[in-house]
């Protein structure tokens, strides 16, 4: 495997959360009507709790720290995110178009994870290995 290619993929991923967590906070009020609309339970809540997995788990891949862990966070939060706010089948014409292509690209994300994930080292998650970085692939 190509560290090049490895570490590029995994700072491209990661952009793709850090951006809009970094968005959910200047647009607070947007994303907490956003999804609201979705019907999810708690809304303000589950706006918190998506900009802390955003930004904490992008800046986790980025130092390359608990990678494979990290990516299967993520995978947990696609598979919520597109159940719960790209639901296209509740949805008719183009919004339903919308949802759809949203739904289809998060599970392109989604297999991106999974091989990141399946690339990277497994690792013991305790106090002593918090702050390493993965070990480098050769």
């Amino acid at each position: 495997m190509s560290p090049v290619l490895h570490g590029t993929g995994r700072v491209l991923l990661a952009l793709y959360f850090l951006v809009p967590g970094i968005m959910k906070v200047l647009g607070w009020s947007d994303t907490v009507s956003m999804v609201d609309r979705h019907d999810v339970p708690f809304p303000e809540a589950a706006v918190a709790v998506s900009i802390i997995a955003n930004i904490a788990g992008a800046i986790l891949l980025i130092a390359n720290r608990h990678v494979r862990l990290t990516a299967l966070g993520f995978v947990l939060y696609i598979i919520l995110v597109n159940a719960l706010l790209h639901d296209f089948w509740n949805f008719e014409g183009i919004e339903a178009a919308h949802e759809l292509q949203n739904f289809i690209k998060n599970l392109g994300i989604l297999a991106g994870l999974l091989v990141l994930a399946g690339a990277s080292p497994k690792r013991s998650l305790s106090i002593g290995t918090l702050f390493q970085r993965d070990p480098t692939l050769a």
